[in-house]
C-alpha cells in the first residue's frame, strides 16, 4: 500500500510538472516516455485503479482512464479472464461512488471504457452490462448517469470504429435493436412524467398573452387534432435538475434516431412528448415584474435576455417564480434537442408504410409550432418574435422545414389531412420575417426546392396543369412580389445596406451578389410556373426606375468641357442612389428572365419581349449618348459608381435577349423586317461609343460582350455595313494606336469582328454568303492584329540581355492570345468558316513554328506558343493539312529533349510545367485522330512519355504533368489498341482470344506498370482518374481479358487495389476501387477463388493460421457485384482488425 502511495505522489508530481507552463519539450518527452513504459508494464492497471480511488488530481485520473482505455480497446484479447472480470466489476463501482465527485469529463470517459469493454464482452461475459444500465435510467437518483451511459453505448455500440470483426458489428447492432422497444418506452415514460409532474394550468385570463392558446386563435390548420389540444396545454414549469434530465433524454433520442430505422417502436405518445419539449424553443411568454415584455434594448443579438435580469415565467414561473438567463438558455435548449430529435427522423427518406401515419402526424404537430411561431399579438410582431428566439433553434426549424420540402412534400402533399396552401403561407411569414441574411438564404433555398417539385409535378400532369397552378397561384404570386420588394432599396434599405459588396466569398461572389443571385433564382422559378404574372409584376416596378433615370438629362450641367449632374441635396442624392441601385438590381432580373420567352413559347409572349428589348435599347443608347459615367456628381464615390453600373446592367441585360433576337431574325418577315434592323442598328450604335479606352472598364466590357453576342448569335447579314461597326474595324486596324484597349477588351472586339466575317449568316444559301469578299476583308483583319508579330519573324536567337527581348515578348503575349480566341469561337462552325480562318492565319502559324526554337529557353513565352498550337491542332488540324501538322509534330519532339522535360517539370507550378502539359495535351490530340495520317509518330510519342516524360515524374508528385501524361497514355491505348492486338473481330469468332496476335509488348507493359505504380501513390485525384481509364480500356477493349494482362497483371493489380482499401489512404474511393476489383475478378471467378484468394491471405502479415482461415471462410464465393462488394469490405475490415489486435498482445502470449 505504503508502494501505492509513493507511486501515486510521484504520478501526481510528474503530471503536474508536465502541464506546468516552465516545463521544456524536452522534459516532457522524457515524462511521456516514464508515462508510456509504465502503461506497458504488465498489471499497469492494477496500479491506475489504486489512483483512480486515491486521487483528485484531474490529470491523474485522465491519465488512467487512458491506460484502461488503451487496454480495453487494444490489449484486452491478451487480457486473463481473472482479470477481465475483476475489471468489469471495479470499474462500474467507481462510477457509481464517485460520479458526482468528480469532474464531468473524467466521468464521461469511465463510461465510455465501461461501455468499451460493454462493447468486447457484453452479452456472453458481461451479461449485466446493458440491464444495470437501464437500472440506473429507472432510478431517480441515478437516473442522469443511466442516461450518459445510454447515450455513449449508442455512440460507441452502434456505429463501431474498425477495431471490431464485421461479425461482431452485426451481433451488436442486432442485440440493439432488440433492446430498442423497452429504450424507447423508458424514455417516454421520463419525458412524460417530468412534464405532467411540472405542468402548471395557467389561470390568467384573456387577453394576456400567457393564456392558454385556444385552437380558435392558432386558426385552422389543424383544426380538432387532438395533438393540437395536447400542444395547446400550458408550458411545463420545469426546474433545474429536471431540465438537464430531460435534456440528456432528448440527447439519448437524437442519437438513437440517427441509426434505428422508422418503425412503430417510436409511439405517438414518444412523439407527443417530444413536441411539448419543441415549444420550449418557441415559448417567448417570459415577462417582467412590470408585466410588460423586455424591450428590444435589453435582449442581445439572439434574443437571449441580459444576464442579471429577473424574470417572470408565463405560468407563475418555476418553483420560485423567478427565472434567471441561464434557465432561459437551458429552456431554449430543450427545444433545440427536440427539434433535433424531430429533424434525424425527418431526413430519413425510407418510409415504410405502416409509419407514414406517424409521419402525417409530425407534420401536423411540427406546423402547429410553426404557426405559435409566426403569431402576431400586441406585444410582438413576428420579426421581434423570431429575432427573440435562440438561433440554434431557428436553425433547427429551418432545417425541419428543408427536409419536410425536398425529402417529405411528395408523399404528404396529396393528402386530404396536410392543408398544403395553409403550410405556404406560413412559410411565407415565416421566410419574410427572419431576423438574419443567413436565414433568409436558407429560406429561399427551401422556396427554390418547392418550386422545382411544383414544377416537375406540372410537367408530369399537363392535363391538370391549370388546377394545380390555381391550387398555388395566390402563394406564388405573393412570393413574387415579396422577393422583388425585398432586392429594392425603395422597400428595404435598411436591410440591404448592411450586406457586404466588397469581400468575395469562395464562389467569387460578395454577399450581396449571393443575395440578389438567390433572389433572381427564385424570381425567374416563379416566371416559368406563371410568366404573365410574373411579367406584369416585374415590368412596372422596373419602368418607374427607368423613369428617374431617363429623367437625369434634365439636370445636367454643362460648363465648357465640364458636365456636372445637378443634384446636390443629400436627401436628393440618396434618394437617386437608391433608386439607381435598384434599377441595376431590376435589370439583371429583366435579362435573368430572358429565356422564358423563346423556343416553344416565342410567339406567344412575342409582345411582351418587344417592349422589354426595345425599352432597353432605349435605355443603352440614352446612356450612350449622355454619357452619365462621365459626369462630375456631388458624391462622386457613391453616384458615380451607381450611373456606371446601371448602364452596364442595361447592356448586360441587352446581350441576354440575344437569343430572342437571333429567334426574331429567323422568323422575321418582311413587315417585321425594319423593326429588328432598327433594334440591332440601335444597339450597335450603343455599344460602339463605349469602345475606347477612355471608358471605365467595368462600361467597356460590357459593351464587347454585346457585340460578341450579337455576331456570333444573332448574326444578322447587314452588320458588316453599318457605320459604327466601320469605325470599330477602323479604331482595331490602325496602324498607330494611341490608347489601345485592355487586353480583355481588346480579345473581345477582335472575336466580335472575326465572328462577322467568319460565321454563316442565318437563314442564307450558301450561294449568298459572300465567302469571297468576307474571306478578303478577315485576311486583312487579321494582317492588321499580327503585323508587329510577324515583324519578328527574322529573329535567329536570341539573349536574355538583349535589349529589345522584352519588347519581343511583349508583342508575342499579346497577339497570340487574341488568335487563340480567334481560332477557338469558330472551333465548332462550318468548315467554310474554318477553312478561311486558317488562310488569314496561314502565315502567323509559320512565324510561331519558326520563332519555337528561339524561344524554347523562355517559357512563359513558349507556354503562350504552344497554347496556341493546342487551340490550332483542336480546331484546324484538317486545314493545316497532314504534312505541315506532321512538319509541327517533328518539329516540337526534337524540341523537347529529356533534359528539356526534365528542367522544365522540376519547376512544379511554372510556366515551365504548364508548358510540358500543353504539349502532352497537343499530342493526346495528335493521338486520337482517324485514319493512317499520324499513326507513323505513334512509337516517338510512346518513347517520348515512356522513356523522357514518365522517369522524370514517376518520384516526384508533379499532378498536373502526371495528369496530362497519364491522359495520353490512355488515349494512346484506347485509340491505337491494335497498334497493340492485331486481332480482328472475325480471327477472334474464329479462334478465340486466346491465340490473339500481341504487338509492341515491351511498350504495353510499360503502359501499365506506370498505372500500377500511380496506384502505389498518394495523389487521390491521379488515383481516381487512372482507375476509371482502366475501366474504360476494360469496357472497350476487355482489356482485362487480354491473355497478357490475364496471366501476368490481373492478380498483381487486384492485390494493389487490396492494399489499398487494407491501408485506407484512399478511403473515399472505395466504391471504385471494389468495383474494379469485381471487374478483374469476374475474368475468372474460378481462378480468383482458388488461386489469388490463398495466395494473398498466405501472404498477408500480422494474422496467424487460423485468422487466415476464418477470413477465407467469411468471403462468400459469390458472383453478384453486391455480395462480392460486402466480402471484400468484411475482409478489409476483419484483416485489419486481426492485425490491430495481434500486434497489442503481450509478448509471449499464447494464442488459442
Amino acid at each position: 500500500m505504503a508502494s501505492e502511495e509513493g507511486s501515486l505522489r510521484a504520478l501526481e508530481s510528474l503530471m503536474t510538472e508536465f502541464f506546468h507552463s516552465c516545463t521544456t519539450n524536452e522534459r516532457k518527452r522524457e515524462i511521456e516516455e516514464l508515462l508510456n513504459n509504465f502503461a506497458q508494464q504488465t498489471g499497469a492497471w492494477r496500479h491506475c485503479l489504486f489512483f483512480l480511488s486515491n486521487t483528485l488530481n484531474e490529470y491523474v485520473m485522465m491519465y488512467s482512464l487512458t491506460v484502461f482505455e488503451n487496454l480495453v480497446n487494444k490489449m484486452w484479447i491478451g487480457v486473463a479472464s481473472q482479470d477481465k472480470m475483476e475489471i468489469r466489476s471495479c470499474l462500474p463501482k467507481l462510477l457509481l461512488a464517485q460520479h458526482k465527485s468528480v469532474p464531468y469529463f473524467i466521468r464521461n470517459k469511465l463510461c465510455k471504457v465501461i461501455v468499451d469493454i460493454g462493447r468486447q464482452d457484453w452479452p456472453m461475459f458481461y451479461h449485466d452490462f446493458f440491464t444495470s444500465t437501464l437500472q440506473l435510467i429507472q432510478s431517480p437518483a441515478l437516473a442522469p448517469l443511466g442516461l450518459m451511459m445510454l447515450k455513449t453505448t449508442s455512440e460507441e455500440l452502434a456505429c463501431p470504429r474498425e477495431d471490431l470483426s464485421v461479425a461482431r458489428k452485426d451481433e451488436l447492432r442486432k442485440l440493439l435493436l432488440e433492446q430498442v422497444p423497452t429504450v424507447l418506452g423508458l424514455l417516454t415514460d421520463i419525458l412524460e412524467t417530468y412534464w405532467d409532474k411540472h405542468s402548471v394550468i395557467a389561470s390568467t385570463p384573456p387577453p394576456s398573452p400567457t393564456s392558454g392558446e385556444s385552437v380558435e386563435l392558432l386558426g385552422s390548420l389543424f383544426q380538432g387534432s387532438q395533438y393540437s389540444k395536447l400542444l395547446c396545454q400550458p408550458m411545463a414549469a420545469l426546474d433545474n435538475e429536471s431540465q438537464q434530465l430531460c435534456c440528456l433524454v432528448l440527447e439519448c433520442l437524437a442519437h438513437l434516431f440517427s441509426w434505428i430505422p422508422l418503425s412503430t417502436s417510436i409511439t405517438p405518445t414518444l412523439l407527443a412528448s417530444i413536441f411539448h419539449f419543441a415549444r420550449f424553443g418557441c415559448d417567448l411568454r417570459t415577462k417582467a415584474k412590470t408585466g410588460c415584455f423586455i424591450s428590444s434594448n435589453s435582449s442581445s443579438s439572439n434574443g437571449q435576455l441580459n444576464p442579471g435580469t429577473m424574470l417572470q415565467t408565463s405560468n407563475g414561473g418555476g418553483r420560485n417564480g423567478q427565472q434567471s438567463e441561464g434557465n432561459k438558455v437551458d429552456r431554449a435548449r430543450l427545444g433545440v434537442l427536440a427539434m433535433t430529435c424531430v429533424n434525424e427522423l425527418v431526413s430519413k427518406n425510407c418510409v415504410p408504410m405502416d409509419f407514414e401515419e406517424y409521419l402525417l402526424r409530425m407534420f401536423q404537430q411540427t406546423f402547429f409550432l410553426l404557426q405559435k411561431l409566426t403569431r402576431e399579438n400586441n406585444a410582438h410582431t413576428i420579426k421581434s418574435r423570431l429575432q427573440e428566439l435562440d438561433e440554434s433553434y431557428l436553425e433547427k426549424f429551418t432545417d425541419f422545414l428543408r427536409l419536410f420540402v425536398s425529402v417529405h412534400l411528395r408523399r404528404i402533399e396529396s393528402s386530404p389531412q396536410f392543408p398544403i396552401v395553409e403550410f405556404l403561407g406560413l412559410l411565407f411569414k415565416f421566410t419574410f420575417n427572419q431576423p438574419t441574411h443567413e436565414g433568409y438564404f436558407a429560406c429561399l433555398d427551401i422556396w427554390s426546392v418547392f418550386l422545382d417539385f411544383l414544377t416537375t409535378k406540372i410537367k408530369s400532369r399537363l392535363a391538370d396543369r391549370e388546377s394545380v397552378l390555381n391550387r398555388y397561384k395566390d402563394a406564388l404570386v405573393l412570393l413574387l412580389r415579396e422577393v422583388l420588394n425585398r432586392i429594392q432599396f425603395r422597400y428595404n434599405q435598411a436591410q440591404l445596406e448592411e450586406l457586404d459588396d466588397e469581400t468575395l466569398d469562395d464562389d467569387q461572389q460578395t454577399e450581396w451578389q449571393r443575395y440578389l443571385r438567390q433572389s433572381l433564382e427564385v424570381v425567374a422559378k416563379v416566371m416559368e410556373l406563371l410568366p404573365s404574372h410574373a411579367f406584369s409584376t416585374l415590368f412596372p416596378v422596373l419602368q418607374d426606375n427607368l423613369d428617374v433615370y431617363l429623367g437625369l438629362q434634365q439636370f445636367i450641367v454643362t460648363n465648357g468641357t465640364n458636365r456636372r449632374l445637378n443634384i446636390s441635396a443629400e436627401n436628393d442624392c440618396r434618394r437617386l442612389h437608391c433608386s439607381l441601385r435598384d434599377l441595376s438590381s431590376l435589370l439583371q432580373a429583366v435579362g435573368r428572365l430572358a429565356e422564358h420567352f423563346i423556343g416553344e413559347v416565342f410567339a406567344a409572349r412575342f409582345n411582351d419581349a418587344l417592349v422589354v428589348v426595345e425599352r432597353l435599347v432605349e435605355v443603352t443608347c440614352y446612356g450612350s449618348q449622355t454619357s452619365l459615367y462621365d459626369l462630375e456628381t456631388a458624391v462622386p464615390s457613391v453616384l458615380k459608381p451607381d450611373l456606371i453600373d446601371v448602364h452596364a446592367q442595361a447592356l448586360a441585360a441587352l446581350q441576354a435577349y440575344s437569343h430572342w433576337l437571333a429567334q426574331f431574325y429567323s422568323e422575321v418577315h418582311s413587315q417585321n423586317q425594319s423593326q429588328f434592323m432598327n433594334l440591332i442598328t440601335s444597339t450597335i450604335d450603343a455599344s460602339s461609343p463605349l469602345i475606347t479606352a477612355k471608358v471605365p472598364e467595368k462600361l467597356l466590357l460590357s459593351a464587347c460582350h454585346l457585340m460578341v453576342s450579337i455576331t456570333s448569335t444573332v448574326r444578322p447579314v447587314f452588320l458588316v455595313t453599318l457605320p459604327a461597326v466601320r469605325n470599330i474595324f477602323n479604331l482595331i486596324t490602325a496602324e498607330n494606336q494611341t490608347r489601345r484597349l485592355p487586353q480583355e477588351a481588346h480579345m473581345l472586339v477582335c472575336r466580335a469582328l472575326s465572328n462577322m466575317l467568319l460565321l454563316p449568316w442565318p437563314n442564307l444559301p450558301e450561294s449568298e454568303q459572300q465567302w469571297q469578299t468576307r474571306s478578303s476583308n478577315h485576311a486583312s483583319l487579321l494582317a492588321a492584329l499580327t503585323r508587329e508579330y510577324k515583324g519578328i519573324r527574322g529573329t535567329v536567337n536570341i539573349t536574355p540581355r538583349q535589349p529589345d527581348l522584352n519588347n519581343m515578348k511583349a508583342v508575342i503575349q499579346q497577339t497570340l492570345p487574341v488568335l487563340r480566341d480567334v481560332v477557338d469561337s469558330i472551333s465548332g462552325e462550318s468548315t467554310k468558316s474554318r477553312q478561311i480562318c486558317y488562310q488569314s492565319l496561314q502565315e502567323s502559324v509559320q512565324v510561331s513554328l519558326s520563332l519555337f526554337p528561339v524561344f524554347i529557353q523562355q517559357p512563359d513565352v513558349t507556354d503562350e506558343m504552344l497554347a496556341f498550337f493546342l487551340t490550332l491542332f483542336q480546331a484546324l488540324r484538317v486545314q493545316m493539312g497532314v504534312a505541315f501538322t506532321g512538319q509541327i509534330i517533328h518539329t516540337f519532339l526534337s524540341m523537347f529533349t529529356r533534359e528539356q522535360l526534365a528542367a522544365s517539370i522540376l519547376q512544379e507550378g511554372s510556366a515551365g510545367c504548364r508548358v510540358v502539359q500543353k504539349f502532352l495535351k497537343i499530342l493526346q490530340v495528335v493521338v486520337q485522330e482517324p485514319g493512317q495520317a499520324f499513326k507513323p509518330f505513334l512509337p516517338s510519342i510512346l518513347s517520348l512519355c515512356m522513356e523522357q516524360v514518365y522517369p522524370v515524374v514517376a518520384e516526384r508528385s508533379s499532378p498536373d504533368v502526371k495528369a496530362e501524361m497519364f491522359e495520353l497514355l490512355y488515349q494512346i491505348l484506347h485509340q491505337n489498341w491494335r497498334y497493340f492486338f492485331k486481332t480482328s473481330v472475325l480471327t477472334s469468332v474464329q479462334r478465340g482470344a486466346a491465340e490473339e496476335t500481341m504487338e509492341n509488348e515491351a511498350q504495353f507493359t510499360a503502359a501499365m506498370q506506370a498505372f500500377g505504380q500511380s496506384f502505389l501513390q498518394p495523389d487521390i485525384h491521379l488515383f481516381k482518374q487512372n482507375i476509371f481509364y482502366l475501366e474504360l480500356l476494360n469496357s472497350k477493349h476487355k482489356l482485362y481479358h487480354r491473355k497478357l494482362f490475364r496471366t501476368s497483371m490481373l492478380f498483381h493489380f487486384i492485390n494493389v487495389l487490396l492494399q489499398v482499401l487494407l491501408h485506407k489512404s484512399h478511403d473515399l474511393l472505395q466504391e471504385e476501387i471494389t468495383l474494379a476489383i469485381y471487374n478483374m475478378a469476374c475474368v475468372d471467378f474460378d481462378a480468383f477463388y482458388s488461386a489469388f484468394m490463398p495466395e494473398f491471405l498466405n501472404g498477408c502479415q500480422g494474422v496467424d493460421t487460423s485468422q487466415r482461415a476464418v477470413l477465407a471462410r467469411n468471403f462468400k464465393l459469390e458472383r453478384d457485384l453486391p455480395s462480392f462488394t460486402q466480402s471484400v469490405q468484411r475482409l478489409v475490415n476483419d484483416l485489419r482488425y486481426y492485425r490491430l489486435c495481434n500486434s497489442s498482445l503481450p509478448t509471449g502470449t499464447i494464442k488459442l
